[in-house]
């Protein structure tokens, strides 16, 4: 292993740290793009690597095992010969000696590392009594499932899409469900208002209660045994489970002190390299990444985006001079009450939306078409994948919003500039 600062040389031993979507795909990335030096995965948790979004669903559930949701084996991995430090967290980086440690006093030298860990749940305070949910982990699962077997009703904490899901499932297993929501209606923050109230009445229309426009003031372990939730407005609501899904924040503790630039994840450039560390990258979830497209830097919690992002890694670190920045329309979906919502690109602050509705199998659906002084800047769709992919692509070619109403309305994307 090279001892100096690299050039535009491909590296002998990369590291990755975090055993997600992100840290797999991007180990897998390396053999696939011809690399053939060592690469390592390091991960806290005990178990090979597997997929999350189906915790909250299928998972929860139980649809589907553990089995199921195997992003690879130990014996996969070991067979491209991808080493695996599992059970261990990272503890913190020499960035000057190119070494990793790892907490139980370990040290792995690398040339190049790349970042994935991930994030974290926010949670609530609440006394030793209340136990409270999140959905990040699989043992998380295991205590969340336990609880709704209780028969005792659930509330959730937060209508952002873990949130929602969580509900989602929960209702599907004959449990009673509350969402509380902070803002004027589930997943407002992303989504805005208007789409808000449309994913809301579907919850409704599903038995699920939703309290929007109001925050929890206060948790406790009430005198049936039962957990209080006391509200902004008054309200208590009694359930035998609470989850809490109220965002999450980036696993970046470990890098305290190390000269890594830290600004609500990790600093990087287009090309997911760490700003001003040469060697060091960062993907996914924990990344806060500069968007060539908008000028901007944030970071995008959605697997989609780590998948793709862990593909261009492996690529840069392969081909130096050929450096590739994610340019690809952003994409995320969710599956609740048995309809599949997608969202492409990207709602500001300020776009106009327009909600128009389809004639599908299962009723009328709505599409939300975001747009910026007539671009077409996103849309939401419920239950249309084949829509979904169009609008991706016209969101792509830079298409206006006459061009996405167009599509909804069944008519052929217009030709290519």
């Amino acid at each position: 292993m090279s001892g100096q600062r690299m050039s535009k040389q491909i590296p002998d031993r990369v590291v990755v740290v975090g055993s997600s979507v992100g840290g797999t795909r991007a180990a897998q990335g390396l053999r696939a793009a011809g690399f053939t030096g060592q690469v390592v995965i390091v991960g806290a948790e005990k178990v090979a690597p597997y997929d999350k979004p189906p915790l909250s669903k299928q998972l929860l559930s139980g649809e589907w095992s553990v089995e199921d949701i195997a992003l690879a084996s130990v014996e996969e991995l070991g067979g491209a010969g991808i080493e695996l430090r599992l059970g261990v967290a990272a503890g913190g980086v020499d960035v000057a000696n190119r070494t990793l440690t790892l907490v139980d006093g370990t040290t792995l030298g690398y040339d190049a590392l790349v970042i994935a860990t991930g994030v974290r749940p926010r949670t609530l305070s609440a006394p030793r009594t209340v136990a409270l949910h999140t959905v990040r982990e699989l043992a998380d699962v295991s205590a969340l499932r336990g609880a709704l077997d209780s028969g005792h009703g659930l509330v959730v904490v937060g209508g952002g899409f873990i949130g929602a899901e969580i509900a989602s499932t929960a209702a599907g297993l004959g449990v009673p469900v509350s969402i509380v929501e902070a803002l004027p209606a589930p997943f407002s923050r992303v989504l805005g208002d208007e789409v808000g109230g449309l994913l809301a009445q579907l919850h409704a229309e599903n038995g699920v209660e939703v309290v929007s426009g109001t925050g929890v003031v206060a948790l406790r372990c009430g005198p049936t045994g039962l957990t209080e939730v006391e509200l902004g407005d008054g309200r208590v609501l009694s359930a035998g489970a609470v989850a809490v899904g109220i965002g999450c924040v980036p696993n970046t503790d470990w890098l305290a002190g190390s000269g890594i630039p830290l600004a609500d994840g990790v600093a990087t450039d287009q090309f997911s390299r760490v700003r001003e560390v040469p060697g060091v990258y960062a993907i996914g979830d924990v990344a806060n990444w500069h968007d060539v497209r908008t000028g901007t830097s944030r970071r995008v919690e959605h697997w989609t985006h780590a998948f793709q992002q862990a593909q261009l890694v492996a690529h840069n670190i392969v081909h130096p001079d050929d450096l590739q920045a994610q340019t690809r329309a952003p994409y995320f979906w969710s599956d609740q009450h048995g309809v599949k919502i997608q969202m492409v690109g990207r709602r500001g602050r300020e776009d106009a939306v327009d909600v128009m509705w389809r004639d599908t199998s299962d009723g009328q659906r709505p599409v939300a078409l975001y747009s910026d002084r007539g671009r077409f800047t996103g849309g939401v769709t419920f239950g249309a994948p084949q829509l979904s992919a169009r609008l991706r692509r016209a969101w792509e070619d830079g298409l206006a919003l006459t061009d996405a109403c167009a599509l909804v309305a069944g008519l052929p994307a217009p030709a290519r500039a």
